[in-house]
């Protein structure tokens, strides 16, 4: 690429018939202030352009870092939310098998309990028929002692019939 000072150290050659100088030069000079501004301008662009392109290469890195952020989030909050269902789905398990164990352990309490009732019931018809029959032999004994006691006291009273006479 020609640069401004290319220009501005560009020498033609005369000829007898050719270009007038004056006129060649100040041409020339013209175009320097020109091709000057151009240039300037056109390095001034790729700067800017640099610098744009910079700036696009960090959103796109920052818009990749976001993408993977996003699917580690999500995939996180996807494991989070798999791990907390199958948590409540164990808590339900265990509480349903703790609540049947409860009611299981309330059936055996309602078993013994009944077994215990019906084990106290022939404890108290076994005392019940115990006591009826140690309370009828007490009975038997008392009529039997009053009944030796009458025939004594007959016997008594004869014999004392028997010394007053």
């Amino acid at each position: 690429m020609i640069t401004p000072l290319d220009i501005q150290n560009k020498e033609f050659k005369r000829t007898i018939f050719g270009y007038s100088a004056k006129t060649v030069d100040t041409f020339l000079d013209e175009i320097i202030i020109d091709y000057e501004r151009i240039y300037k301008e056109n390095i001034e662009l790729k700067d800017k352009i640099n610098l744009l392109s910079d700036q696009i290469r960090q959103f796109n890195t920052m818009e990749d870092t976001l993408k993977n952020t996003l699917v580690v989030a999500q995939t996180t909050a996807d494991e989070v939310t798999s791990s907390a269902r199958q948590k409540a789905e164990n808590i339900i398990a265990d509480a349903e098998l703790s609540g049947k164990k409860l009611i299981d352990q309330a059936h055996e309490d309602v078993r013994n309990i009944k077994k215990e009732y019906e084990s106290l019931k022939r404890e108290i018809y076994m005392f019940k028929a115990r006591y009826q029959s140690f309370l009828q032999s007490q009975l038997i004994s008392m009529e039997d002692f009053y009944k030796n006691e009458k025939d004594t006291d007959t016997d008594i009273v004869e014999e004392l019939d028997n010394m007053g006479a």
